[in-house]
């Protein structure tokens, strides 16, 4: 067989993969394009919930219609009485170190019930009995957030039985305190100071990991570097430049 006829399938072949590696590194750069403006939008509304006045909370006519994408971070009040009895608290890691954040059911006047996340308390602070309570009315403010459904990677699950809790799910703990009418978000109520310091509020994380522009770089390069490797090819099989002589062309 010629050298001539091995270079060309050589070349047809190596135009093949090139054509299709680039396909793919390309359409993903583009792909984190649109994430990274996607990213950059979100960041820009949930700034803007987060900075915004006070509205009230949702009620339950609305409740059916709450999303995370278009409701978490609301800057929200809501007033009503706590039920002290039924709160429980949920390990966190915080700012301040490894404690509980302490979720407490709020009666409102038309009896239906929020959850609040008072913020943070210690381990020496976790007893209810170990802090001063709030009695009466009282109106809370601060960050609307989406029931905790599910967990993360490697995350530990809830034991209502055990009341060991590790995420704030609000139907979880709805149903081992026996309550109804709940809402399907809780509040991370803001730094207001409590009675007696503790729980510590206001220490809502508003942030977001975004690595887009580094993904469009990085598909992109790759993208760049397999049209360096067939222009490196196409030039070992003298498509270009001084051709390369075939071991089976010679006697």
């Amino acid at each position: 067989m010629s050298a001539s006829i091995n270079n060309r399938r050589r070349i047809a072949v190596a135009t093949l993969l090139a054509a299709f590696f680039f396909a793919v590194f390309a359409s993903l750069g583009i792909w984190q394009i649109y994430r990274l403006q996607w990213k950059l939008d979100l960041i820009a509304r949930v700034d803007a919930r987060v900075t915004a006045p006070a509205q009230p909370a949702p009620g339950k006519a609305e409740w059916a219609g709450i999303t995370s994408e278009k409701d978490s971070y609301r800057h929200v009040t809501v007033h009503g009485s706590y039920l002290n009895d039924d709160e429980v608290q949920v390990y966190y890691s915080t700012s301040l170190g490894p404690g509980y954040f302490v979720m407490t059911p709020l009666k409102r006047d038309d009896g239906t019930i929020v959850m609040i996340n008072r913020g943070y308390v210690p381990e020496e602070k976790r007893d209810p009995s170990t802090r001063q309570p709030v009695s009466g009315e009282t109106t809370v403010t601060g960050l609307l957030r989406m029931s905790e459904d599910h967990g993360w990677l490697f995350s530990q699950d809830n034991k209502p039985q055990e009341g060991r809790w590790y995420r704030r799910d609000v139907g979880a703990i709805a149903k081992a305190k026996g309550l109804s009418d709940v809402a399907p978000y809780f509040i991370d109520a803001d730094n207001t100071p409590n009675p007696g310091t503790y729980p510590i509020g206001g220490l809502t994380v508003v942030s977001f990991r975004n690595a887009h522009l580094s993904y469009v770089i990085t598909w992109f390069g790759m993208a760049l570097g397999t049209l360096i490797v067939y222009g490196v090819v196409l030039r070992q099989f003298g498509v270009w430049g001084k051709p390369v002589r075939d071991p089976e062309d010679e006697d």
